[in-house]
């Protein structure tokens, strides 16, 4: 195995893969990321632009002694909202089942960096349909924060007794996803007693 596996585990609550390449050489599942925050904000940046660029060229004529001076922020949030939405769509999963080499390559990417995990068809002992408890992280009302809830998840079994995250959402989803790479893995597929009712 070449990588670390706990750097695949997701912060969020569900991913939701989807097959994009299903062929007799491999499998290709794709997970594009946040889509709505990110052209949520890049929308915000893009009609906020009208307002900065004023308020630049107001700034580069006077200085930051006249007028808009004081308003030397706004463009400057603009820049960071720019930036969150450039980042939020670099966000990119990727799962290749590579059946004629018989391996397993995960990649994570992000506009800063490419993490890879790679392992052999060999390695994997069975696909795991359970449920992960994952963390909120907002007090809203009173509320405690971080309290935890169960998410359905699909997770490799490797020889060593480590598990992979493959992805976490519906259960029937999930299911029908891990019928499906069991039976190209030629792995049974275990389901975890609170998913069976």
């Amino acid at each position: 195995m070449e990588g670390n596996p706990s750097e695949f585990e997701a912060i969020g609550s569900r991913l939701g893969l989807r097959i994009v390449t299903e062929s007799p050489e491999n499998t290709l599942l794709v997970w594009q990321g946040a889509r709505f925050p990110a052209f949520l904000c890049l929308g915000i940046a893009l009609a906020l632009l009208f307002l900065s660029l004023p308020i630049l060229e107001a700034i580069y004529q006077r200085g930051l002694g006249g007028r808009a001076g004081s308003l030397w922020y706004f463009p400057m949030m603009n820049l960071i909202l720019l930036g969150i939405a450039v980042f939020l769509l670099s966000l990119r999963r990727t799962i290749l089942f590579d059946h004629t080499q018989r391996q397993v390559l995960l990649r994570k990417r992000n506009v800063f960096r490419i993490t890879k995990l790679r392992f052999s068809y060999d390695e994997v002992t069975a696909l795991s349909l359970g449920t992960d408890q994952v963390y909120s992280g907002f007090a809203v009302a009173g509320s405690s924060a971080a309290e935890s809830y169960p998410v359905p998840s699909l997770r490799l079994v490797l020889t060593d007794g480590e598990t992979i995250l493959l992805d976490r959402g519906g259960s029937r989803r999930l299911e029908e996803l891990g019928e499906k790479l069991s039976n190209l893995l030629g792995k049974p597929l275990q389901k975890k007693a609170e998913l069976e009712n």
